[in-house]
């Protein structure tokens, strides 16, 4: 072997990585587009909004950090960050247990009609959150709706399900009605792939229903668990078009600011306040983060 053919061999080896890397870069170059000016570049302007405010006098100025120490220490924020806060920790779990309940009822093949039954759950789902919500606030009136004619049926006095005490119960009910068919059919799908064997193990050992779903079926699922809570909480903080459709029918109740979101939305597009907009978004979007990533991390460990 000549010396020019030892030098040029790791030469065409490096030619040839080379050129498989760039066909792989042209596979992925559409989504890494798509992505760069879908999340990348909104995100990017984002945040660059919320270290900018407008002045009446020096047009947009440079404020670093500014406007997130001012929404940090604004208690209007707090309001509506606790408000939804306290909606995530009710309704989540009132959610998940309702179609974990659901899930295990499907698995056991004892129930009746049980596809009558799986789609009369999973229906709501496929009803949009705009129809959902007006749907329901028709059937909360109290001089138009459902409860109005209850009411007037039976000569009495319901409570006003928008009324300031009940309505974030009442949006609460909402999501519980639509998203249970999603989380139900997850569960199910998950509760379908654990291996018979273990099954078959437990009728040995003699162990009952209960045992079967506390030491088997639950254990299975949990990172379908997971998952699902995942995503409810950030579906959670991101409450957005049941109050601000409700606002209609309950002013006095829901508020401009109720949500993390309307806050937003109505600083934008009511305030043309966008910097301060622009800084409840990352505010919120960092604070969702968080939330989510603990849950995973607690989960995780469970698992473990």
């Amino acid at each position: 072997m000549t010396t020019v053919s030892r030098i040029s061999r790791p030469l065409r080896t490096a030619a040839r990585r080379a050129k498989r890397s760039w066909i792989g870069w042209a596979f992925v170059a559409p989504f890494m587009a798509a992505f760069a000016v879908v999340i990348v570049a909104p995100l990017a302007y984002t945040v660059y909004l919320s270290l900018f405010r407008q002045k009446m006098i020096g047009g947009n100025a440079f404020v670093g950090v500014e406007n997130y120490t001012q929404q940090l220490t604004n208690p209007v924020f707090w309001d509506a960050l606790l408000r939804v806060s306290l909606y995530m920790l009710v309704q989540v779990p009132i959610m998940v247990a309702i179609a974990l309940a659901a899930a295990l009822a499907l698995d056991s093949a004892r129930l009746y009609a049980a596809r009558l039954f799986r789609l009369a759950i999973f229906l709501p789902y496929a009803v949009p959150g705009v129809v959902a919500a007006l749907m329901w606030g028709y059937m909360y009136g109290t001089h138009f709706g459902l409860i109005g004619n209850l009411d007037d049926f039976f000569g009495i006095t319901l409570p006003d399900p928008l009324s300031s005490n009940l309505v974030l119960a009442s949006i609460g009910n909402i999501m519980v009605w639509l998203t249970i068919g999603y989380n139900m059919l997850v569960f199910y799908s998950a509760l379908k792939v654990v291996p018979g064997e273990l099954y078959e193990a437990a009728e040995i050992d003699g162990a009952g229903a209960f045992r079967v779903i506390r030491a088997i079926k639950l254990p299975a699922i949990r990172p379908a668990l997971g998952v699902a809570i995942v995503f409810a909480v950030i579906g959670a903080f991101q409450l957005f078009n049941e109050p601000n459709i409700l606002k209609v029918l309950a002013p006095n109740a829901i508020s401009s600011h109720f949500t993390p979101n309307m806050y937003a939305y109505n600083l934008s597009f009511a305030g043309q306040q966008y910097n301060m907009s622009a800084t409840v978004a990352i505010l919120m979007g960092l604070i969702t983060v968080v939330v989510a990533y603990i849950i995973q991390r607690v989960a995780a460990r469970k698992e473990a």
